[in-house]
């Protein structure tokens, strides 16, 4: 689900990964460690033959908002790479993340596609896309401009296999920040009521019935979109190990949804919903509308990804707030962030990388990182914002311990949607989560027996 994710006026903010999360055990890795990127030279390859556009107009895509770390970073990285290229404009179409999900198939496959653009990664996403032919291979550049120098697990989703399996094969998108989810709490709600920061699910539970009988609500959720789904992946992960994770995304063993995991994970989501703990009527409540409650002090928690950091913290000004990880689990949903791909229709190719080139900057990475994110290739002493620092110490507990697991939808192409039904049910009671658990398996299933694994 990646992010999952509206396309909100917020901020995506990023953590760098540098975690070996390959399809082979992944292994730990300090994030922000000092690395070294050969970028290319700016300017566009004459010897390209696959560049048939002008040569003078650069069509990018993202959906990143204005005011968020990553849309700062890419306006100024639009600013230089047209200073670099004389007589080059930069056409930027400001797109919504859904409407990129549900129509990027058909628009890449028309003579509509952008040169380059911002998209989400995984199986169900860049895979299906990489296996349909519509992504660019990469490989060559990845090579030649330094991009396969990036750590090992934003190369986890950079490469597809011919089966548009994530970890192994062609490169088809360059990331350059992480993300992952966490516990957003109002600290002036948890002084009021005398909760201390749960550091295992009992206390969790603990501290939402506390705020239950208190008349307070304890969770801000959005039902309609990626959040509720996210939830449950933290509660499935609070059962689960590494081998469960590969097995679920990366196909290594067979996964089942009547297993202590996932039974688990929907017979307590439907347990919170009857204590208060997640609103009855959150089943209909998009992403935006979820945050900005938290925001306005109605909730004292949100669990949502890094994305919302630092819009959280330009808006959620009436209250002190900080973070922690989901207590108890030493995995959590999270992976590098989304990715430049180059669509195979692109008539700029040579400007698309050149452009990828200069968003690896550590000039705009630092920018990215003082803004509200942490970027993948800043100078550590660039980075000066306390806040952006707490942000990179709860990203390094999790991978100090290998815990990043992907996001719930990634699996299986149309999973998104399967996901957001099956918690919109649990939300509602209009199912019970034995029938969720067979209705969010079936799709997972066919996908499976349609790759012949």
């Amino acid at each position: 689900m990646s992010k999952r994710f509206d396309k909100l006026p917020l901020t995506h903010v990023e953590a760098a990964v540098s975690i070996s999360l390959t399809r082979v055990r992944a292994g730990t890795i300090a994030v922000l460690a000092a690395a070294s990127l050969v970028l290319a030279a700016c300017g566009a390859d004459a010897d390209d033959d696959t560049a048939t556009g002008d040569g003078k107009t650069l069509k990018l895509w993202h959906y990143e908002g204005p005011n968020s770390a990553m849309g700062v970073a890419w306006t100024e990285a639009i600013k230089q790479f047209e200073a670099s290229h004389p007589g080059v404009k930069v056409q930027f179409e400001d797109k919504q993340f859904e409407q990129i999900r549900q129509n990027a198939g058909m628009i890449l496959n028309s003579d509509e596609a952008p040169d380059i653009m911002e998209y989400n990664k995984g199986n169900a996403t860049a895979g299906l896309l990489s296996k349909q032919g519509l992504l660019t291979d990469l490989t060559g550049e990845a090579s030649k401009r330094g991009w396969d120098k990036i750590g090992p697990s934003l190369q986890t989703t950079s490469r597809y296999d011919a089966d548009g399996i994530m970890g192994d094969g062609k490169w088809f998108g360059v990331p350059n920040y992480a993300e992952y989810v966490m516990v957003y709490y109002n600290k002036d709600l948890f002084a009021k009521h005398k909760v201390q920061v749960p550091t295992t699910l009992a206390e969790f539970e603990a501290a939402m019935d506390t705020f239950v009988k208190a008349g307070v609500p304890p969770l801000s959720v959005g039902g309609a979109e990626y959040p509720a789904q996210q939830i449950f992946y933290e509660l499935a992960l609070s059962k689960a190990n590494r081998s469960f994770v590969d097995s679920y995304e990366l196909y290594k063993g067979k996964v089942d949804f009547k297993g202590p995991e996932f039974t688990y994970a929907a017979n307590t989501f439907a347990d919170w919903v009857k204590k208060g703990y997640i609103p009855k009527n959150s089943a209909g409540i998009k992403a935006d509308p979820m945050g900005v409650a938290w925001t306005q002090g109605k909730f004292p928690m949100v669990i949502s990804g890094s994305w919302w950091y630092g819009r959280f913290v330009a808006e959620a000004k009436s209250f002190q707030w900080g973070t922690f990880l989901f207590p108890g689990n030493t995995l959590h949903p999270g992976s590098g962030g989304n990715i430049w791909v180059v669509p195979e229709k692109s008539k700029n190719k040579s400007l698309a990388y050149d452009f990828i080139d200069i968003t690896m900057k550590p000039e705009i990475q630092n920018l990215l990182g003082n803004s509200g994110g942490v970027p993948v290739l800043a100078d550590p002493a660039g980075i000066t914002d306390p806040k952006s620092k707490e942000l990179i110490d709860n990203f390094n507990k999790i991978t100090s311990t290998d815990g990043l697991a992907f996001y719930p939808d990634w699996p299986a192409p149309g999973y998104y949607d399967v996901l957001v039904a099956g918690v919109q049910h649990l939300i509602n009671g209009t199912k019970s989560p034995t029938a969720v658990l067979d209705e969010i398996a079936k799709p997972y299933n066919d996908n499976l027996t349609s790759l012949g694994k």
